[in-house]
């Protein structure tokens, strides 16, 4: 699924379905929360790039407790507070694997969201995709012509990586 965002582009969801329960225990590994500090920790995390809306975190929290992975306890101020159990730290443990996978996207892609703020390469990137879609689209690109294409971005991928 995708979202739209500003200028009416659209960008793939931030988390796939169920990462985003594999974020909230791995947060809550660090401490107890509550949903709004949550909401927030996510937004940091994420350099400002995502903040889950209520209607998200608060029916993820209801899974998360129905599978008994977190306790929500309500405190004496009527806020309450989240705190993982044993069988999500379990669980948690089970899928570490795939939680290092969806941390190192998210770095990926802030880093992304990092360059892509910059008007020159913002302008870069977009005539890039522009040349690339106008020439692989066009009628008649032969076979020789499309390797020729492949050959430029990789080697300008090498020169990239190559740069101190």
């Amino acid at each position: 699924m995708r979202q739209a965002h500003e200028g009416g582009e659209r960008r793939q969801r931030f988390f796939g379905h169920g990462e985003l329960r594999l974020v909230i225990l791995d947060l809550l590994t660090r401490n107890a929360s509550h949903g709004y500090e949550l909401i927030k920790d996510i937004e940091s995390m994420t350099q400002g790039n995502y903040t889950p809306s209520p209607g998200v975190i608060y029916p993820t929290l209801d899974f998360l407790q129905d599978q008994a992975f977190i306790t929500i306890t309500e405190e004496e101020n009527g806020r309450k507070q989240i705190a993982i159990t044993v069988a999500g730290q379990r669980w948690l443990d089970e899928n570490l694997e795939q939680l290092e996978n969806i941390q190192a996207r998210i770095k990926a892609r802030c880093v992304g969201f990092q360059l892509r703020k910059n008007p020159q390469m913002k302008r870069a990137i977009d005539n890039f995709k522009a040349v690339l879609d106008l020439k692989v689209n066009q009628e008649g690109l032969s076979d020789a012509q499309l390797k020729q294409i492949i050959a430029v971005i990789d080697r300008a991928s090498l020169e990239i990586n190559q740069l101190d």
